[in-house]
């Protein structure tokens, strides 16, 4: 059988490729695939060692079977349906946001309180000394990245049920710092209602299981951000 491999942001970078085919026994699993992946793209064997795996868009294991045609992401970890429900809406754009039109999106006869965060690119950084960013690169595993900001729009709505309208917005491209980036915004009859909770849980959340990624750029050169979060078994949607 046959597979295609995805390989994201630092990954990518020491891989010096985007994508490889590699051809498997029937039975063979994520863990076989590595060993091929490792005698291929050798400059990998640090990085797959925190790496984190998707099989079609989903999360996946060491030992779940591949089968043929599977498309198998490998990338660090992430530094990110609704019948009659309210509003929900879920947005990777390289154009700038309007806060206004999030907030009127948001709003309807019961809608009594708005909480809205926005992450702004720093243009300094503390991170084992200070560093100097004059532009931060995002980008993502698109089709994956829209499904896992959906599944959090679904955590949201079965911890805070109160919440009505939900909005997860995220920019790819690059971006001079004082540029908002992401947004989370919840909205709900009250303030009482978990809207404040509900908003931080969803930036979070990005931050987890999200495929996408940074890279701060300055004079000192360019770094891909890491988080430190490997997603498991419930992280998975459904």
């Amino acid at each position: 059988m046959e597979v295609t491999v995805l390989y994201f942001a630092l990954l990518r970078d020491r891989a010096g490729s985007r994508q490889d085919t590699f051809s498997l026994s029937e039975g063979a699993c994520i863990a076989d695939l590595l060993a091929l992946i490792l005698d291929r793209r050798p400059a990998l064997e640090q990085g797959l060692k925190s790496a984190v795996y998707a099989v079609n868009r989903e999360f996946a294991g060491l030992k779940d079977m591949l089968h043929d045609g599977d498309e198998i992401a490998v990338f660090p970890p992430v530094s990110g349906g609704m019948g009659d429900q309210p509003v929900t809406i879920v947005r990777l754009t390289e154009e700038a946001f309007d806060l206004n039109d999030i907030n009127r999106a948001l709003v309807s006869d019961e809608v009594g309180a708005i909480c809205l965060f926005t992450g702004v690119v720093r243009a300094e950084t503390s991170r084992g000394g200070k560093s100097t960013t004059t532009e931060l690169h995002y980008e993502a595993y698109r089709e994956m990245a829209l499904e896992k900001m959906e599944q959090v729009t679904l955590e949201i709505r079965s911890r805070w049920p109160e919440v009505k309208g939900i909005a997860i917005l995220h920019r790819l491209g690059d971006f001079e710092p004082g540029t908002p980036t992401v947004v989370t915004a919840c909205s709900a009859s009250h303030r009482d209602t978990g809207v404040f909770e509900a908003a931080r849980y969803g930036i979070d959340r990005i931050k987890q299981i999200v495929p996408i990624w940074k890279q701060e750029r300055g004079p000192d050169g360019e770094i891909w951000v890491e988080g430190g979060y490997i997603p498991g078994e419930e992280d998975r949607n459904g």
